[in-house]
């Protein structure tokens, strides 16, 4: 079933449910039409709905080893990154989220971040903080394992080698 919404003025409803912190900035943003902002999902809370099938597909025990999991993969990542004097660790580890920077500007950090995600290998998302432009590493999916951090490390630095030399 389908269900379509006609509007004359899309600018009412996008106003409404309008949210664009910098980890969803996107270099394609201002050409194409983004439907995020058309619903309520993303810009008001709706987490009961997630956490019912979270529940209900892991129950308590599947969710805890879980989290455990990725809270153990994200400090390892975090181990790797304080054996490179040329990173540094943002803030604490918090769960699977390992937040960094390259030592240097935010114009060679958000350089080093599109040059991650331009090799499609792997996707990291910027936050700003305090004006200091940093690159999160979050790890959330079901089957992340050890190799994979281990491969991110790898590509990580082999980019940040790349720019390092060009700079």
């Amino acid at each position: 079933m389908q269900h379509r919404l006609r509007v004359k003025d899309k600018s009412l409803i996008e106003d409404a449910f309008n949210v664009n912190p910098v980890y969803l900035k996107h270099e394609n943003q201002n050409r194409i039409l983004d439907y995020r902002h058309w619903q309520i999902p993303l810009g008001r809370r709706f987490r009961s709905l997630k956490m019912w099938f979270v529940f209900r597909s892991y129950g308590l025990d599947g969710l805890q080893k879980h989290i455990r999991k990725q809270t153990e993969l994200a400090k390892l990542f975090g181990q790797l990154l304080k054996t490179d004097d040329r990173f540094e660790l943002f803030d604490k580890i918090r769960m699977g989220l390992v937040c960094f920077r390259l030592k240097g500007s935010n114009e060679l950090n958000e350089l080093l971040l599109q040059t991650i995600n331009r090799g499609r290998e792997i996707f990291l998302t910027p936050s700003k903080v305090n004006d200091q432009y940093i690159i999160r590493f979050a790890i959330c999916a079901r089957t992340t394992n050890e190799n994979d951090v281990f491969y991110s490390w790898n590509l990580i630095k082999q980019y940040a080698e790349q720019i390092l030399l060009q700079k």
